[in-house]
């Protein structure tokens, strides 16, 4: 039976306990929660465009990935919710400095808001840990 394992790493905070987690690894396969911009404190951003708060949930995703083995080439699948389709490219200039070769499967969603006004950009994924590796 598989095992749930929980991965920290120190460059990303852990919320509260009770609300959710930010990864879980099952049978290699590694589960990352939507990501925002929040900092250590988990203060929402002052004043950041969407590209930079996807330069920073695109760090915390590797840090997490590394924290577990693996890393952003392992990366199969991102849901991208963004509250200005129009300002998609900001997302995809920082997304193209994570990833190289073949892009994870993605949908890119407009929503109305999300968690707090200045919080531009969410992002999960799924990464199938060691995938990207030759055998």
């Amino acid at each position: 039976m598989p095992r749930i394992r929980r991965v920290t790493s120190p460059a990303v905070p852990e919320p509260q306990p009770g609300l959710w987690s930010n990864c879980l690894v099952v049978d290699g396969i590694a589960y990352l929660s939507g990501f925002t911009a929040r900092d250590q404190a988990q203060k929402a951003p002052a004043e950041a465009d969407m590209y930079r708060q996807s330069q920073v949930i695109f760090g915390k995703m590797q840090a997490l990935l590394e924290a577990a083995g693996g890393c952003m080439a392992d990366m199969v699948k991102l849901t991208i919710f963004v509250t200005d389709i129009t300002q998609r490219e900001a997302v995809w200039k920082a997304r193209r400095e994570f990833f190289t070769g073949d892009f994870p499967a993605c949908s890119l969603v407009e929503v109305s808001a999300l968690a707090a006004p200045t919080i531009l950009v969410e992002i999960e994924g799924v990464a199938y840990l060691g995938a990207s590796r030759a055998d």
